[in-house]
């Protein structure tokens, strides 16, 4: 078996209003002279004060770099602003815009990367991996987080939208790894039973627990199972136990019509039709989905049926060499319609 490389985050911390203690963790993590920081406007607004005044007490200079869109051209443009900061270490604060943008700009310069996540929206958290929008839209790797930093207290504040994203995001995991065993069985591609289990762990809890969450949803609860599936990610070597059909159709719906839906509710959604091609139970995962008011229908998310039959035909286009279930089904426009209708999605 060829090898692979399991690059896992050193400390991860997660607290109750303590991001007062960011420039500590900063320092007995990595000890920096100065840092960049990559936020959009919102998070800066509700952090800049706090996250300050500890890096100063902590001796580390900082620059805050704004991140306005997911797209490679932003990216490049904060790229060139942080290369002159001299940074020794860079900070993604914010949701899985800023944390993306921050780690693809650590890994092209070589630096270490700290991922700081002001809401629960997606796995990315703690993943070597990152969804940046260009001519080919998927997740490609870059490298883990040397550390991950969470105030559940914060992440509590966020918008309610963006914690359900997350569960979206953790419901892919259900087809994801089954994609994964049928690569394993079907062309023999390597399969890590640990990895795909910690993945699969991830979702199981928190689908158990889904039924407690329409009063009060478990924020620690969630966070800390996004964070688990992306060390699966770490342990992989790969996106596999993480990303599946599920996500090649996001991907296809990013393609056809950026902007619609947030990641968490594309993969949500696409889950909820690949658990049916591949004969699983896909009502749990309804179920759960409804249980935390996350979108289970196309509708609710803006996504027209066009778009929808498009993107489940191309998905498997994306990324012909990951053998997943739309490599054994050939799907069409029509027979996506018909999915869609049979589960509800439409």
């Amino acid at each position: 078996m060829p090898s692979h490389v399991m690059e896992l985050p050193r400390q991860i911390v997660v607290g109750e209003k303590n991001i007062d203690d960011i420039g500590s963790f900063l320092q007995g993590l990595a000890n920096p002279r100065k840092i960049s920081l990559v936020s959009g406007d919102q998070v800066k607004k509700i952090t800049y004060k706090k996250v300050s005044k500890s890096l100063k007490k902590s001796k580390i200079r900082n620059a805050w770099r704004r991140s306005t869109s997911n797209d490679v051209k932003s990216a490049e443009k904060t790229l060139v602003e942080i290369k002159n900061d001299n940074s020794d270490l860079i900070v993604g604060i914010g949701g899985g815009r800023s944390v993306d943008i921050a780690k693809m700009i650590a890994f092209k310069l070589k630096k270490p990367f700290v991922s700081v996540p002001t809401s629960a929206s997606h796995d990315g958290i703690a993943s070597p991996f990152v969804s940046l929008r260009g001519d080919k839209p998927y997740s490609i790797v870059a490298t883990a987080p040397l550390g991950v930093f969470v105030d559940i207290e914060i992440l509590k504040k966020a918008p309610h939208r963006l914690l359900a994203s997350g569960c979206g995001d953790l419901m892919a995991k259900v087809t994801a790894v089954r994609d994964w065993e049928l690569a394993r069985d079907k062309v023999g591609e390597y399969f890590g039973t640990y990895a795909a289990n910690l993945a699969s762990m991830s979702a199981k809890i928190v689908i158990d627990n889904s039924k407690n969450f329409k009063k009060k949803p478990d924020v620690r609860m969630i966070v800390e199972a996004l964070i688990s599936s992306g060390v699966a990610a770490c342990i992989a070597g790969s996106s596999r136990p993480c990303s599946g059909a599920e996500h090649l159709f996001s991907h296809a719906v990013d393609y056809l019509q950026p902007g619609v839906g947030l990641h968490g509710e594309k993969c949500g959604i696409g889950a909820i039709l690949i658990a049916k091609l591949q004969g699983q139970d896909w009502k749990k995962i309804i179920q759960m989905l409804k249980n935390v008011g996350a979108p289970t229908k196309a509708r609710e998310i803006g996504l027209s049926p066009q778009i929808l039959a498009k993107a489940l035909a191309i998905a498997q286009s994306l990324r012909p060499e990951r053998y997943t279930i739309l490599s054994e089904v050939k799907m069409t426009e029509e027979k996506a319609i018909t999915l869609a209708k049979s589960t509800g999605v439409l």
